[in-house]
């Protein structure tokens, strides 16, 4: 049994392999077979439409636009010289500055965990009443 129109030939010169698979190039819409799909396999005259790399500032993590003929490095290079906006200062800012107040305990965390009857900051480990030795409140206290 045969299957008509399912085989197409690769359009690359030097194969025509006969391919019951064919892939079409998503830049020049010539049929392929699996050995030259990639745009460097078939020497692509449009492959610049699709494979486009946008480098990215390696101090501020900004998306740099660079125009066709134009060198990554030079275009990077000139916006660390004048439009980046790096602040050094900003890196040095701490995640972890909640400290416990519980006398003895050192531990940091990164958001504030307030006590409902001190109104206190403490870690995750002293974040209950009973762990804390609360003052804040007259209420009777129970273990959970």
């Amino acid at each position: 049994m045969e299957l008509p129109g399912l085989d197409q030939r690769c359009a690359e010169r030097a194969c025509r392999r006969l391919d019951f698979l064919p892939l079409k190039c998503d830049a020049c819409e010539e049929v392929f077979c699996k050995d030259h799909i990639r745009y460097d396999d078939h020497k692509c005259g449009s492959a610049y439409k699709k494979n486009v790399q946008v480098p990215v500032c390696p101090l501020c993590n900004t998306p740099i636009p660079v125009q066709k003929g134009e060198i990554p490095d030079v275009v990077v290079g000139a916006h660390m010289d004048k439009d980046c906006k790096y602040n050094p200062a900003q890196q040095k800012q701490r995640i972890f500055t909640n400290k416990c107040l519980k006398p003895g305990c050192k531990r940091k965390e990164m958001m504030k965990v307030v006590c409902e009857q001190c109104g206190g900051n403490f870690c995750i480990k002293h974040r209950h009443p009973l762990d804390h030795d609360c003052k804040g409140s007259s209420r009777p206290t129970s273990k959970a």
